[in-house]
């Protein structure tokens, strides 16, 4: 596994087009306009599909992520997304409304 510190050394983990979804929730940290700081921007378990991909303190890249349900483009990092098509991908649970 390539370390955060070394990942531009690669090719990125993610292709343009490719369906993502997410690992965990991501919270504004001050940088996505017109939402307050630490605001949920997107939620585990979302999916999208990156649209661009950008590097972050020539450490690391930073995939932009374009979540169809919202209508938001997010930036996250590789350790935030999962591929659709990993082998290892398995859907998110939705919990199940009480009636």
């Amino acid at each position: 596994m390539i370390s955060d510190e070394q990942e531009l050394d690669g090719p990125p983990i993610f292709e343009i087009g490719e369906k993502v979804q997410l690992r965990k929730m991501i919270r504004n940290d001050g940088t996505f306009p017109g939402v307050d700081i630490g605001a949920n921007l997107a939620k585990k378990g979302e999916t999208g599909y990156v649209i661009s991909i950008g590097t972050f303190l020539q450490t690391s890249y930073i995939y932009a992520v374009h979540f169809m349900a919202t209508g938001r483009i997010v930036g996250c990092r590789r350790l935030e997304l999962i591929s659709c098509d990993d082998p290892a991908y398995v859907p998110a649970q939705t919990p199940e409304i009480a009636k």
